[in-house]
């Protein structure tokens, strides 16, 4: 098979999912737009040569429904020869989006394709798209549906993760999350020009430095109330150990909403030398796996555990780990069961920090990767991360 290279990756700041959020008053197109342009002034890419566009998006409604990543090629100007496929794998369609277009160049259909994740919480709310897996009350409960939060309290649960340590994760996530931002680490972020309200947008803006272990004390737990109309009944009925659910999530150890898009340029060595372009890294591995969908968002653990089985690699192996923290009592497990060190994972904070766009995050961790690597001169890097229902997706990168 072809080797499938990273060429280059880029990502507009994350943006509060508000109306006074940087990014509120565009478009998902323009920020992908804003994205296409830095990639053809980048690495001279000609649209024409691009044989996919492949965006993970998970609120499929308003601006974000009819294939983004085609109609976003079309509000770029971009021939209408190029083809576009959006994909929902829930929080990790980022990365889900990357594995197809490297699997495309691996196996010779494309030498050239765009992958990445948008979404603008702010303007196309989660949930918006009705989904009635997670909406409707008897198919949710008939499918083993529940919603990320409860989830993350059962981890919690079968973990024995207490308040502390969740809250401890989240004080780490900020602190890195601000030293990084403050030295100027988050090098593929690619300033987004808000004519609306006449500013540009060059940092992540979610990041909370302030943040303090009392701060985070303070906070209630966000989903005993869901779990008091019958959702902990449920999830316990499955569960002869538990005697009650541990609430120890609040909004200050759990990911933040946010605005935002991601794109990376892939390809295989002849696309380089068309280009002039010297390859980051490469392909190294892919993964997709689904781990108990009652436990929702723990499919990064299992997802980058059985990659490592597969690779035989273990966690001293791998230099860098970037691990969607899908609340922070995934954290917790995630530690423990891949037996990795704080100085690897996650070094310059997470989503409970950074901010969480959905179906971008996966492409967006994938590019810190690879930025964090390259300043450090290290090699081998893994990125995975959970969705909905147990989903993972994990993604192994070496450089070149």
């Amino acid at each position: 098979m072809q080797t499938a290279y990273i060429y280059d990756a880029v990502r507009t700041p994350r943006g509060k999912a508000r109306p006074d959020g940087g990014l509120h008053d565009l478009t998902p197109f323009d920020l992908l737009n804003t994205l296409y342009q830095s990639l053809q002034q980048r690495c001279g890419l000609d649209p024409s040569q691009v044989n996919d566009v492949i965006l993970g998006c998970v609120t499929q409604s308003g601006e974000q429904a009819a294939n983004i990543a085609k109609t976003s090629t079309l509000y770029a100007g971009w021939p209408g020869s190029v083809p576009g496929l959006t994909v929902n794998r829930f929080c990790s369609s980022g990365i889900d989006a990357i594995n197809i277009a490297a699997m495309k160049i691996q196996t010779e259909m494309d030498q050239l394709v765009i992958a990445g994740g948008v979404e603008m919480m702010s303007r196309a709310v989660m949930l918006s798209d009705n989904p009635a897996a997670f909406t409707d009350i008897r198919l949710a409960s008939r499918l083993g549906m529940y919603m990320m939060g409860s989830g993350a309290d059962l981890v919690a649960s079968l973990y024995d993760v207490t308040r502390e340590q969740a809250d401890a994760v989240a004080l780490l996530s900020q602190q890195r999350a601000a030293r990084a931002r403050d030295l100027g680490f988050f090098t593929s972020i690619i300033p987004v020009n808000n004519t609306v309200k006449d500013k540009i947008v060059e940092r992540d803006e979610i990041i909370r430095e302030q943040t303090s272990p009392a701060s985070l004390r303070a906070m209630e737990p966000a989903f005993a109330e869901l779990g008091a109309k019958g959702v902990d009944a449920s999830l316990l009925s499955g569960f002869d150990q538990l005697d009650n659910i541990n609430h120890v999530h609040t909004a200050g150890n759990s990911p933040a909403m946010a605005d935002g898009a991601a794109t990376l340029l892939l390809g295989n060595e002849a696309a380089g030398k068309q280009l002039a372009v010297k390859p980051r890294a490469r392909i190294r591995a892919m993964i997709n796996i689904n781990d108990d969908p009652r436990t929702v968002i723990a499919g990064c653990v299992e997802a980058a555990k059985t990659l490592m089985q597969r690779q035989g690699l273990c966690g001293a192996d791998i230099d860098l780990f970037e691990i969607h923290e899908a609340f922070a009592a995934t954290m917790v497990k995630c530690k423990r069961d891949l037996e990795i060190d704080d100085d690897k994972l996650n070094v310059n904070g997470g989503c409970i920090a950074l901010g969480h766009p959905l179906g971008a995050t996966g492409a967006m961790m994938a590019g810190t990767l690879l930025d964090e690597l390259e300043r450090r001169d290290l090699s081998l890097g893994l990125v995975a991360a959970s969705g909905a229902a147990g989903a993972g997706t994990a993604l192994l990168i070496e450089r070149v």
